[in-house]
């Protein structure tokens, strides 16, 4: 299983550590920005994909084949549309403590 996550910057600019994600999934990738003409480069390969402020359209989404699972590290999920991954059936999940 492959995580992503596209904006890492917004939740942690360099002093917490994503190491313990070698407990939880086989592979990850981190990147600290993500522009729009990376989402689906970066993301083509993920089962999970995490986000902050990267917009992950019905048109983005619909290129992601493996995707089973969104989540955004923040309390909204206003950047990502839920209504084509409902349709999907891809669960997406957000931070409503934060």
């Amino acid at each position: 299983m492959k995580l992503v996550i596209l904006d890492a910057y917004a939740e942690n600019p360099g002093d917490l550590s994503w190491d313990w994600l070698e407990n939880v999934v086989e592979e990850y990738e981190i990147y600290d920005i993500t522009p729009p003409d990376k989402v689906i480069e970066r993301s083509i390969d993920a089962d999970i994909l995490v986000t902050n402020k990267t917009v992950l359209t019905a048109d983005i989404l619909s290129q992601l084949p493996k995707l089973r699972f969104i989540s955004t590290l923040a309390t909204g999920y206003n950047v990502i549309d839920t209504v084509y991954a409902a349709q999907r059936g891809i669960p997406v999940s957000n931070i409503p403590a934060y």
